[in-house]
């Protein structure tokens, strides 16, 4: 017998699973997410499920992780300061892809240097100016992220700065060509960035979950979900936590799969901060050809065909007051539901809940608290969010005893977007627990604050809901809509070319909302889903059925709906990619681009011969060290010719090459 550990680090919950034989589930628990130390909560989950099914911790042959924290601090702007080191670009190319966007302030260094499309050196590297910098303000940022001009067609000025950034400041360097073999060098430079940011996110991740497991007696090697559902070792990760985006996601598709053995169907997995919504095709999720998106940054990292949207159980609540009745929208902001902040601080959350009942007035912070997220190196702040840390301290407090002017908005949501501290609001959550739905966290708190929301007053100046229940009514309607228009969005971008107008438009435009609404007039107007949904999530069961009545399609919820992404974890392939080009620089030239430098033959079958061996050679080992046995290589050509003068012309190819294999397990 084989039993296997998969753990799954949510934004609210941490699911633990152990499998047997890779059939049947023994047991499962949940642990709240500890978003201090995210460790603590694993280790609260794999004990609870380890004492659940009498399992002894040395009897798990295999253990691997699937997680949200990459994809959901892209989502909330978290993460590292970082520095950008473009080469052979100009300024311009910042705009482009959303760079600009993505650096948020944090500093860049355009140099000269670069190669062409041919991979032939076109300036030297600028290493004096790359030097001075550094020396300078090298230590100002916690990592590096390197892009140079047509890097993936020789990488060598790409692998000189990253020496050297390593060489001078010690920091860890992301390498634009080691992410994508690509050709696009603004969004490799995104990509780089991106991951940069994560690096010490997911690296102190990975250790501290890797110490709690070993301090509970679990020796087996840990693996790690990665964003296209495959399974890949811890290092791997650590060097590349970008392709840890849509870890969780992923994971979440094939425990759909394996637990309901759906074909054609919609998997929609609702967490604390996201839905993620993918379209399983003949059993399987297709890759995303054009990247991984998460938020608004569209990757070059390969991962599942998935849209995210910033809707969950723990999303902003957001007062509409335009209108005669007004009304809310979700999210894409996490907040701390007060239901749960006020299981931390009980006094302080009703204390303060109650005083702001008793105004006659609503405030514009009521219902709101803030809390320092503690054990978290708060270097690089500005003085005014560094007095504003100071001023939160180490408890919980309300934010109107926080904030004392508006001009402090922005220091504050600067900290939350580095993760330093925690907001704590109102969510569906707390709506969940005021309809009774939920039952784990304060439901009197819950109340209070959906009373104090509610007193909002809309464009007809009456109230928005007179009590607590009809506020929860109003909120949970609202996750049902938008969740609604998030599949249908999905299932018409899916739909491709057969419409003219853009996904999100359709989803939302009167006829579809009249033929969901069942329109019967001088027209009969008759829309929905024509697959059936399998919801996953803690929360699918309470939220979901809704979904299906209103969009008149089968909702499957499977008995371990609300672990799937911890299923998902341990029932994957360990699968390793790699690709690469041939290119023509001259006729009879046939030049194949490898990370040592390009190799020019006479002949394109040998060329083609070269870098197939070369790339099944980097997948095998990478393969073997990621913990695969049994591999299989798969090599897949893509050759692009052209006909000039009644003859075929060599113009391009692009070999990839994939090794696939069971993780290996522990021995006993």
């Amino acid at each position: 017998m084989t039993v296997a550990l998969g753990v799954d680090t949510g934004g609210t919950y941490t699911d633990a699973v152990l499998i047997r034989d890779e059939r049947e589930v023994l047991a499962s628990a949940k642990a709240l997410t500890t978003r201090h130390d995210l460790a603590e909560g694993i280790g609260n989950a794999v004990a609870a499920v380890l004492a659940e099914a009498g399992i002894a911790p040395e009897e798990i042959s295999l253990a691997s992780l699937s997680t949200t924290l990459a994809t959901n601090a892209l989502v909330e702007g978290q993460g590292g300061r970082v520095a950008l080191i473009l080469i052979g670009f100009a300024e311009s190319d910042l705009e482009k892809h959303g760079v600009l966007d993505a650096l948020a302030g944090d500093p860049v260094l355009i140099l000269q240097g670069g190669h062409n499309y041919a991979g032939e050196q076109k300036t030297p590297l600028d290493e004096e100016s790359l030097a001075a910098w550094l020396a300078e303000h090298g230590q100002d940022v916690s990592g590096y992220a390197v892009a140079a001009q047509f890097a993936t067609r020789n990488p060598a000025h790409e692998q000189r700065a990253a020496a050297m950034v390593r060489e001078i400041t010690k920091r860890p360097v992301s390498a634009s060509h080691h992410l994508s073999s690509k050709l696009n060098g603004p969004k490799r430079a995104l990509t780089a960035v991106l991951n940069a940011r994560l690096i010490g996110m997911i690296d102190r991740l990975i250790s501290r979950a890797e110490a709690r497991l070993g301090e509970l007696g679990v020796t087996a090697p840990l693996m790690v979900v990665r964003g296209d559902g495959a399974l890949i070792s811890a290092e791997f990760a650590r060097r590349r936590p970008i392709e840890t985006i849509l870890s969780g996601p992923a994971a979440s598709i094939v425990g759909a799969r394996w637990m309901t053995g759906a074909v054609d169907a919609l998997v929609s997995d609702i967490g604390g901060t996201t839905t993620d919504i993918a379209v399983l095709r003949d059993g399987r999720p297709a890759i995303d050809p054009d990247g991984a998106r998460v938020g608004p940054y569209r990757t070059m990292v390969e991962a599942v065909a998935m849209r995210t949207f910033g809707l969950g159980g723990d999303s902003e609540v957001h007062f509409i007051g335009e209108g005669l009745k007004g009304g809310v929208t979700l999210g894409p902001r996490r907040l701390m539901p007060v239901s749960l902040v006020a299981m931390e601080a009980p006094e302080i959350v009703h204390r303060a809940l109650d005083a702001q009942l008793r105004q006659s007035a609503p405030g514009e912070y009521d219902g709101r608290f803030v809390r320092a997220v503690p054990g978290i190196e708060a270097g690089g702040l500005s003085p005014k969010e560094a007095a504003l840390l100071e001023r939160i301290g180490a408890g919980v407090r309300p934010v109107g005893e926080i904030i004392r002017t508006r001009m402090e908005q922005k220091p504050l949501r600067r900290l939350v977007e580095r993760g330093l501290v925690q907001i704590a609001g109102v969510t569906p959550s707390d709506a969940s627990h005021v309809l009774g739905t939920v039952a784990a966290w304060d439901k009197e708190a819950a109340e209070k604050a959906l009373l104090l929301f509610g007193r909002r007053r809309t464009g007809s100046g009456n109230r928005l809901a007179p009590e607590a229940e009809d506020m929860a009514r109003i909120i949970v309607d609202q996750l049902t809509e938008q969740t609604v228009l998030a599949l249908l969005e999905t299932a018409f971008a899916e739909e491709g070319e057969a419409f003219d107008l853009a996904p999100e438009v359709l989803a939302r435009h009167v006829l579809m909302r009249r033929g969901l609404e069942g329109h019967k007039g001088l027209v009969r107007i008759e829309a929905g889903l024509n697959q059936p949904v399998i919801g996953l999530g803690a929360s699918a069961g309470s939220y979901y059925p809704a979904v299906g009545a209103r969009l008149g399609c089968a909702m499957e919820l499977p008995r371990h709906a609300g672990v799937a992404n911890a299923i998902g974890a341990v029932v994957g392939r360990v699968t390793i990619r790699q690709s690469g080009e041939v290119s023509a620089p001259a006729e009879g030239r046939f030049r194949v681009h490898l990370e040592a430098g390009p190799e020019d033959f006479a002949e394109s079958e040998k060329a083609l011969t070269r870098l197939e061996t070369h790339l099944s050679e980097l997948a095998r080992q990478e393969a073997e060290a990621a913990g695969a046995e049994g591999i299989r290589i798969t090599v897949t050509r893509d050759i692009k010719t052209a006909e000039t003068e009644g003859r075929e012309v060599f113009i391009q190819a692009n070999i990839s090459v994939e090794a696939s294999g069971r993780p290996r397990i522990a021995e006993g």
